[in-house]
């Protein structure tokens, strides 16, 4: 069982990640994407280190270190945010949630493949169920005459990366707090990122951006980069694995709901069959079993 500060956090968390996808989308109307990536990035990043140092945590990596944080943020942070901006920009904002909340799937799958995890008759399961959620939104994409099916190629490499990315985490060591880690994947992933943005795409005229620019920029810094980070790092160990899959089961379906408010989408039938595919997909892989239910409450007792 949670409690009810935890609950709380959890659903603020769920709403603020649900909600950044539309806002997301929302900034795109005026800002090219690794222009909005590397600013929102660069400046959340920022504001976490000043918050993390000031409450007394070592913030330097040792020199061996920051090869691994390197190596870590080529999937986690390049991978995952520049490939789903990409994403976004191509396709409506809620489908591109659902497709980037396969990432579970993709993790399950990718420990089977090359670190040698048992594949599960759960993960059969996720994996057909993700697959007609995929195939749902690929089929509407191809029938539009608008439709952008390169879109769901973007979002699912981003997927793929942010399940390789979790999976080389768990298995890294550090002397530092993953907060820290963290901290720092996005701090020299933001160089990259603006390295990009400068060559690939024209500069910014900060002067034309409307209010609602303004706001979704200040929304992805202090509330995508920043306090919702901050609350799952926070609640990380001690959140059961059931509360935290059912948080991310939730988060596609913030995304599409709160996008019909934001930029006017209107989710079509696809979408909410497959939300409810990849809901039951990533419940498939992130539930407990009896047996773990029954293992917990034994050792509660």
């Amino acid at each position: 069982m949670i409690n009810r500060r935890q609950l709380w956090a959890l659903l603020a968390l769920t709403l603020m990640w649900g909600v950044n996808w539309p806002m997301m989308k929302l900034s795109l109307q005026e800002l090219t994407p690794l222009y909005f990536r590397a600013s929102t990035m660069l400046l959340g990043a920022l504001w976490l280190f000043a918050y993390v140092a000031r409450r007394g945590e070592r913030m330097w990596p040792a020199r061996a270190e920051w090869a691994t944080i390197a190596w870590l943020g080529l999937p986690n942070v390049l991978g995952w945010h520049t490939l789903s901006i990409f994403g976004v920009k191509e396709l409506a904002s809620g489908r591109a949630a659902i497709l980037g909340f396969t990432m579970p799937i993709f993790t399950v799958l990718i420990g089977a493949a090359f670190f040698g995890e048992r594949i599960t008759p759960r993960v059969r399961v996720a994996v057909v169920c993700a697959g007609i959620a995929i195939g749902l939104l690929l089929w509407h994409e191809l029938q539009s005459l608008s439709g952008r099916p390169v879109g769901i190629a973007w979002m699912l490499g981003a997927a793929f990366c942010w399940g390789l990315g979790t999976l080389m985490f768990r298995r890294a060591h550090f002397t530092l707090s993953p907060m820290v880690v963290t901290v720092w994947m996005l701090l020299l992933g933001s160089g990259v990122v603006w390295a990009l943005a400068l060559a690939l795409e024209p500069l910014p005229a900060p002067s034309t951006f409307s209010i609602p620019l303004w706001i979704s920029l200040v929304y992805g810094v202090f509330i995508n980069y920043g306090v919702a980070q901050l609350i799952w790092f926070g609640m990380a160990r001690d959140l059961p694995p059931a509360t935290s899959a059912m948080s991310v089961m939730a988060i596609p379906l913030v995304g599409t709901l709160s996008a019909t408010f934001i930029v006017g989408e209107v989710p079509h039938w696809q979408d909410w069959v497959a939300i409810g595919f990849v809901m039951m997909a990533i419940a498939s892989v992130l539930l407990p079993t009896r047996t773990q239910r029954a293992s917990s409450g034994s050792a509660a007792q």
